[in-house]
């Protein structure tokens, strides 16, 4: 009998009005909002992380290249020059490190802004930074020169953030946005929908 009462009572309180659910909707969404703006400064605190450690990698003079440096507009040449000639060593740590560089733009670029999900827009900002960065080594770095394969590789290491893991966190973080062209097969079925 006292269970019956007690079920009886929770079924009234919770099932009973509207207003309980458009208030735990409004909880859930303000939740949701928060979890979305600490996912976004968290990401933005790690690139810029990134960002100083990767200016320090790549803008530090290197005296030992003075003479070997020179730029390259060739796509794939320094590629091929490390596979053919370096050691395992060499070839990890310049090819892997190049790769390594464009990684946290493909995971955290997503996170950050929902305008930039999607494996395009993420390859055209890290091309767009790492070639700052190239120009920036080339005429102000001594021992460093411009390189287009660092750019590749860079990108390649973007594709690879952002494929597994930085699409998932930004779907998660970001669910309700939708792109332009989402939002336009949207209208034009919502148009066939009424023409019916």
């Amino acid at each position: 009998m006292v269970q019956a009462e007690a079920a009886r009572i929770w079924v009234s309180r919770v099932g009973g009005t509207a207003a309980t659910a458009a208030t735990a909707a409004a909880r859930a969404a303000r939740r949701r909002r928060w979890g979305t703006l600490a996912g976004r400064v968290f990401a933005v605190l790690v690139l810029a992380v990134c960002g100083a450690v990767l200016l320090k990698l790549t803008l530090t003079p290197s005296p030992a290249s003075m003479g070997v440096a020179h730029t390259n507009l060739k796509p794939g040449a320094t590629i091929r020059l490390y596979l053919r000639y370096a050691s395992l060593h060499e070839q990890i740590r310049e090819l892997g490190g190049n790769v390594l560089i464009g990684v946290p733009f493909g995971l955290l670029l997503p996170t950050v802004s929902p305008r930039l999900r999607g494996l395009l827009r993420v390859l055209l900002v890290t091309g767009v930074v790492i070639t700052l960065i190239e120009l920036a080594q080339h005429f102000f770095v001594r021992g460093r020169s411009f390189d287009v394969d660092d750019i590749i590789l860079a990108g390649v290491g973007a594709a690879i953030g952002y494929l597994p893991l930085g699409r998932y966190v930004a779907l998660r973080l970001h669910p309700e946005h939708r792109h332009w062209w989402q939002r336009r097969l949207d209208a034009v079925s919502a148009r066939a929908g009424r023409r019916r």
